[in-house]
């Protein structure tokens, strides 16, 4: 593989967005092309090419049931991570309504749990928002304290999407008493082993180099919850439409491709220790013991976005945060719930890494990083 992604003649990145998206592998599209050109049929149909495209289906189920080491239970496919969320969420409050209405999640949720949270609480739900700590650690205790007769739901997530931090899910199990345990995997999938004791689990393609569009919703056996699209009963009745078989063959090939990991651990700690001894003033708001596949770091001095840009111009892709909310304005909620000061959420950017990276590609990036600091700092940019 060359130290660039070719993306136009005479031009090449180095991408380190990988938590917003990554480069689709090229053994999933060649997948994902013959459900388009050969066995193009509708799973549902009786003749061959019907019979094939279902076929692939079933496949590709295995294929992710595996990756996501589940060997019972159901899997229903999704358009993505955040149907994949919502199903998990509303489908639980609705099957359970009548047991309680009390919904506990944290403050540092991806959206699609935080405003499908906010949706149940319009609609008569109590949501309770666990806070964290400055290490985006999960407050356990008022967590415990939450949980009583009337929850019905605890939804966290596996890993932080915007400072990788990992959330304590086989402990959370451990005091959920009647409540449904949902986490939203998604950029856990791939890099970390999965928890074993969830009740549901939601997973996204394109995250572990697969294709956008797909997602999945893991339910142990005997957990029940109630359709969140309902029509020709498609995913035995509990997703209608009819199936993308391209983009379900192609998260299975993705899914497949997990079982030989990219050493994300030493691109992380390289790009790390080189950061902190090449710039001054900055703060590493990523905990030690987080993902290997997210860095975020705060450049004091600086304004994150503008920093993002220069290094654009460089052929070089991070964020300042998550992609889903990156349209939004106001300052990170992760940060903020974090207690990080005005100044430190404006100077943060987000790496977050990939198959596709090289140790060798960061000392570009380094170089690039320390010059646009140096540059902003001498201007006084941060105002």
């Amino acid at each position: 593989m060359n130290q660039f992604v070719r993306i136009d003649e005479g031009e090449s990145m180095i991408y380190l967005d990988n938590s917003a998206t990554t480069k689709q592998h090229e053994q999933v599209t060649k997948t994902m092309l013959t459900y388009m050109e050969r066995d193009f049929g509708n799973p549902s149909s009786l003749y061959s090419l019907g019979i094939a495209a279902e076929k692939a289906v079933k496949e590709a189920r295995k294929k992710v049931l595996k990756a996501m080491g589940q060997q019972e239970g159901s899997l229903f496919f999704t358009s993505g991570g955040t149907e994949a969320d919502s199903m998990a969420i509303f489908g639980t409050a609705m099957a359970r309504k009548r047991r309680g209405k009390r919904i506990i999640t944290s403050e540092v949720e991806h959206p699609a749990v935080l405003e499908a949270c906010r949706r149940l609480e319009e609609e008569g739900f109590e949501v309770i928002r666990i806070k964290v700590d400055e290490n985006c650690s999960l407050d356990m205790n008022q967590l415990a304290s939450a949980v009583n007769d009337d929850t019905i739901l605890i939804t966290v997530m596996q890993v932080n999407n915007e400072t990788g931090a990992i959330m304590p899910i086989e402990e959370i199990n451990t005091c959920k008493k009647n409540a449904v345990l949902h986490t939203d995997s998604v950029q856990a999938f791939g890099k970390i082993a999965l928890p074993k004791n969830a009740d549901l689990i939601s997973a996204s393609s394109h995250k572990i180099h697969g294709p956008k569009g797909i997602g999945a919703l893991w339910l142990k056996k005997g957990i029940h919850i109630q359709p969140f699209l309902v029509g020709g009963g498609q995913e035995f009745g509990m997703r209608s439409g009819t199936e993308n078989v391209p983009a379900i063959a192609g998260f299975g090939t993705a899914a497949e491709l997990t079982e030989q990991p990219a050493d994300l651990t030493a691109l992380r700690d390289y790009l790390l220790a080189g950061l902190k001894e090449e710039i001054a003033d900055i703060k590493v708001n990523s905990p030690q013991d987080g993902c290997p596949a997210v860095l975020n770091v705060s450049f004091l001095g600086t304004k994150g976005e503008v920093l993002l840009h220069t290094l654009e111009q460089d052929g070089i892709y991070v964020s300042t945060g998550s992609a889903c909310a990156s349209n939004k304005k106001g300052q990170s909620h992760v940060l903020k719930a974090m207690g990080l000061t005005e100044r430190e959420i404006e100077g943060a950017i987000r790496f977050s890494f990939g198959r596709y990276n090289t140790v060798s590609e960061l000392d570009f990036v380094l170089e690039k990083v320390k010059g646009a600091v140096a540059r902003f700092r001498r201007l006084g940019s941060f105002r």
